[in-house]
């Protein structure tokens, strides 16, 4: 492609364009697909714990309460959601609940593979 043939005046407005297309609100909301897709095949395979299954369903969990928490924080405060403590806070419990519940659950699967071996041999 012969980019000579590009008026120099179209490219702030090419580029203007561009950065609404991949603002950061819609890649948020893009990335929710392949995330309810890895929930969905994480859903169906038999060798998921139940534990990890339920803190990755606790991010989710996370996700959908932060943008609430978010807008809450501009419309009361003025102030984005991470320069309002006590939100701020509240909206991160569902984030370390989410690491917990996954950590806990694989170490929970670990402990009933080395169970299911021990048993096998």
């Amino acid at each position: 492609m012969d980019l000579s043939s590009i008026s120099p005046a179209l490219c702030p407005q090419a580029l203007m364009e561009l950065s609404q297309i991949f603002a950061k609100e819609n890649l948020f909301a893009l990335s929710l697909f392949p995330y309810l897709g890895f929930l969905w095949f994480l859903r169906r395979s038999p060798q998921t714990p139940k534990l990890v299954l339920v803190g990755f369903y606790v991010l989710l969990v996370f996700v959908l309460v932060t943008i609430p928490a978010g807008l809450y924080a501009e419309s009361h405060y003025q102030a984005q959601l991470a320069d309002v403590d006590w939100l701020h806070g509240s909206a991160e419990i569902f984030l370390s609940l989410s690491n917990l519940l996954v950590v806990f659950g694989l170490l929970q699967g670990l402990a009933q593979q080395s169970t299911d071996k021990k048993e096998n041999s």
